[in-house]
């Protein structure tokens, strides 16, 4: 079955006690919208983007998260959970997004998009839901989601194919990467192994090897 976006989403600025920008506006509150969205290597066009010290930049431009990981959650918590509600700027169907390769490419409307890290659990995403302990909850459930970068602007909308046209050989996929992040850290070396892992990820697991082996 071919893979196609469900919804884009966009976020408006919502001022809340749980926004976890200084000025108190968040933009994880995001909306389906009719008609095709810009995706612009900085950002998705009409999106706002509230603690920029953590979301957006080159590495994380856009943020996808699959309907059948949001089916489980809406059965998990006994609630409807629509689309955007992962504050998600693509909804998808059919796309296995946590067995996603890192680096892999997809093209979906006029743009083309590589997968490129997992979603990190925040105390805004988890006040945003109302479910103090979403996080522990969410990193368990490991289906984090996957952030793109745009290599080729486009146009994407409601209905486009999502068509993987490039798949690296290495194999490391959202979910290892987030595991290793997180509840796993005996996979981090399988890391290093990712081309164009991104560099303060990089860094970041370099650090905790040496710590480990120190």
């Amino acid at each position: 079955m071919t893979g196609r976006l469900v919804t884009v989403n966009l976020g408006m600025a919502t001022e809340a006690e749980w926004a976890g920008d200084a000025s108190g506006r968040s933009g994880i509150d995001k909306r389906p919208v009719d008609g095709p969205v810009l995706l612009r290597a900085d950002g998705v066009a009409g999106d706002f983007i509230g603690e920029r010290a953590h979301h957006g930049g080159p590495d994380q431009t856009v943020y996808t998260y699959a309907e059948e990981d949001a089916a489980w959650w809406a059965a998990e918590l006994g609630r409807d959970i629509r689309p955007g509600a992962f504050g998600e700027n693509l909804t998808t169907y059919a796309v296995d997004v946590t067995g996603a390769v890192v680096g892999e490419r997809w093209q979906i409307g006029s743009a083309l998009l590589e997968v490129t890290k997992p979603r990190t659990p925040c105390t805004t995403f988890a006040g945003f839901w109302g479910v103090p302990d979403l996080i522990k909850r969410f990193t368990a459930r490991a289906a984090p989601g996957a952030y793109l970068r745009v290599l080729r602007e486009g146009e994407v909308g409601a209905g486009d194919p999502v068509e993987v046209v490039e798949r690296p050989a290495h194999g490391v996929t959202i979910g290892e990467m987030f595991r290793a992040s997180t509840l796993e850290p005996e996979l981090l070396p399988r890391l290093l192994d990712v081309p164009g892992l991104p560099e303060p990820l990089r860094r970041k697991v370099e650090r905790r090897l040496a710590g480990r082996n120190g």
